[in-house]
């Protein structure tokens, strides 16, 4: 599990390519390397990865056909950098909303608003997303816990879309200070939203409704 807390970023220093397989290698910070095995869980732009390899610095991790075919890893070239969150353990502080770094999909940046001391990302996704959108809901955008701002519905010209409202510690700390728009994110919807979205519409259809 993660919490959306982004604890801070890494380059990609080498990429190693398969057929329909990658390996990404990076230059983990000593802090994010403490306690660190073979095995462990790490979230690159919130998606849930797993250690193959530890030599110094560099940290290797194997990216599956799926994962390359919903994420924005597929598109990560070496020099590029990734918003890094280490696995949840018993005890820690909820800053953010349970995560399980499982992307739903990606969204395009379609609206940057800047402002001096705030940032204002609009964010375009795909149509069957639209019904998980809700004002103040939470969302996962490149592995960050983040509170949506406003949401507009879908139209004949534009998928739905949605705000967030970023202050400068997050810009400082993540990626999202270097996202331009048509820069595409990964998106995890809230497991709490989406299970109770679901429900209901299941109820609903039950009834006939």
């Amino acid at each position: 599990m993660f919490t959306g807390i982004v604890q801070g970023t890494a380059e990609v220093v080498a990429i190693q390519e398969a057929e329909a397989f990658r390996t990404h290698v990076l230059a983990l910070p000593a802090e994010l390397r403490e306690g660190l095995s073979l095995g462990a869980s790490v979230a690159h732009n919130g998606v849930c990865l797993t250690v193959t390899a530890i030599e110094g610095e560099r940290v290797s991790f194997d990216l599956m056909r799926e994962t390359l075919r919903v994420t924005n890893l597929g598109a990560l070239r070496e020099g590029d950098r990734v918003n890094i969150e280490r696995a949840a353990r018993f005890g820690d502080e909820i800053g953010g909303h349970a995560m399980s770094g499982h992307i739903m999909a990606m969204a395009e940046l379609v609206e940057l608003d800047e402002a001096p001391n705030n940032r204002r990302l609009w964010f375009e996704l795909p149509p069957a997303l639209g019904r998980f959108l809700f004002d103040k809901g939470y969302i996962g955008v490149d592995g960050i816990s983040l509170t949506i701002g406003e949401t507009r519905t879908a139209t004949a010209a534009h998928g739905p879309r949605f705000c967030v409202d970023l202050i400068p510690e997050t810009l400082a700390r993540t990626i999202l200070v270097d996202r331009a728009p048509g820069d595409l994110v990964n998106i995890e919807i809230d497991p709490q939203t989406q299970a109770i979205v679901e429900t209901v519409e299941r109820v609903l259809e039950s009834r006939g409704m």
